[in-house]
């Protein structure tokens, strides 16, 4: 009966090792998977380095342009305190040549007053010329003209007029001409005036349209900057977290090439050392029994026990309901899900794998990233918004390791766990993300 024990085991174990003998073809797909996968984060890199350098020439140039957006501004800022000084200046003139032509209203008035009595004196002379035997009728002159002027005219012509008659008559003319001209020169002068202010006033209204244009120029030059610098954010995270995968992936591949050899030796060794095949499934088992024990020992102060390592590809990340799912949300795609719970929750790796990043993001929060490579395909999976950290980059994990506790940290409203998984590398546009809920065993 043992013998026969004996056999049956022995016979297992050889079944065993014969389906090893298939592994290393399959880990030589999968090594050539992850070496393409790691030229894919290389080309990956160089593009986001690209585009960084082209946002800080971007933000370089914004910033000159802002600069001299500022200069012009500037500019027309002492350009409109000129000229409204200028308005100032001719609204003053204005005011003194209207006070100007109120004066000059005010002799006016003098002026005509002493035409008139001049036209009186001049009437009386004339009648008394004309009763003193004089040969012309100056009455009949005088009475005779149509106009003013004709009068003017016609009493300058009469050759017998007395010379104080003639020095009268030519201050009248050159009173007369002097109010002709003073109004002439007062009225062209005001007009010129106000020509000059409509179009200091014109001015002004084209300063105040170019400001405002500039202003909106600013505006937008410091909007587009914000943008500009937002995105050579997201580029430096997104290009830390491909060096980070890079190297990560790197470990994935050391870690493969190594499983490789030992499949290669364990089929070499198969036929001789059943025996120590049998002794390595032992400490197998008891390796597993330890971290196990060791997972557990980890949770235990925790309020919320950490999940059971499920016998699925992928193990749940946490205990807790999943209070958001993958897809659109709020306008926008959510590429995870969230887990909530209350109290002190544990976050364990879905699988085994190589820690890619350990760190805070804005968004994320803090935020593990863990590569694994399963059956030949990269995953990639996410555990955001921890309250604290307990891997680092470049760590092995397996499977149920604690990596963390949930948390609210980043972009975030109340305690729960952000899980992301991608079917592939990670990259900013989340274009590999996959729904959990279809590979995890919930």
């Amino acid at each position: 009966m043992h013998r026969n024990k004996v056999i049956a085991m022995s016979a297992t174990v050889i079944l065993g090792l014969g389906s090893l003998l298939a592994v290393p073809s399959a880990y030589a797909e999968s090594l050539q998977d992850m070496k393409d996968k790691k030229v894919m984060i290389q080309e990956k890199r160089t593009d986001v380095q690209s585009n960084i350098l082209e946002t800080e020439t971007k933000i370089k140039n914004l910033q000159s342009q802002q600069l001299t957006v500022e200069e012009q501004l500037d500019q027309l800022e002492k350009n409109m305190t000129v000229n409204a000084n200028k308005i100032i200046e001719k609204t003053a003139e204005i005011n003194k040549t209207n006070a100007e032509i109120e004066s000059l209203k005010a002799e006016i008035v003098v002026l005509k007053d002493r035409i008139a009595k001049r036209n009186e004196l001049l009437k009386e002379r004339a009648v008394s010329y004309q009763e003193g035997g004089g040969n012309l009728n100056y009455l009949e002159v005088l009475l005779g003209a149509s106009s003013f002027s004709e009068f003017i005219d016609r009493v300058s012509a009469v050759a017998t007029i007395v010379e104080a008659d003639q020095d009268i008559i030519k201050q009248h003319e050159q009173d007369k001409k002097s109010l002709e001209e003073a109004q002439s020169a007062v009225e062209k002068k005001k007009l010129d005036l106000e020509k000059m202010l409509a179009e200091l006033e014109k001015v002004k209204q084209q300063l105040q349209v170019q400001k405002n244009q500039q202003e909106v120029l600013l505006a937008e030059l410091h909007k587009q900057k914000e943008h500009a610098e937002h995105d050579i954010v997201g580029f430096e995270e997104e290009a830390a977290n491909l060096k980070a995968q890079e190297t990560a992936v790197a470990q994935a591949i050391q870690l493969e090439q190594k499983r490789l050899a030992d499949a290669e030796a364990a089929r070499k060794k198969a036929a001789a050392e059943a025996a120590a095949v049998a002794a390595a499934k032992k400490k197998q088992a008891s390796i597993s029994s330890s971290s196990s024990s060791s997972s557990s020992s980890s949770s235990s102060n925790a309020t919320v026990s950490a999940p059971a390592v499920s016998s699925g590809t992928f193990n749940r990340p946490s205990a807790g309901y999943v209070s958001s799912g993958f897809g659109g949300r709020w306008g926008k795609s959510h590429n995870g899900i969230d887990i909530a719970a209350s109290g002190t929750v544990p976050v364990v790796a879905t699988a085994d794998g190589v820690v890619i990043r350990a760190y805070t993001s804005s968004s994320y929060g803090n935020v593990v990233m863990i590569s694994h490579s399963i059956n030949g395909q990269t995953f990639t999976s996410v555990y955001a918004h921890l309250n604290s950290m307990s891997v680092s980059a470049g760590q092995v994990v397996s499977k149920g390791q604690q990596v963390g506790y949930m948390g609210n940290t980043g972009h975030s409203y109340g305690q729960h766990l952000h899980f992301e998984l991608h079917k592939g590398a990670w990259n900013a546009a989340k274009s590999n993300a996959v729904n959990p809920l279809n590979y995890l065993s919930m």
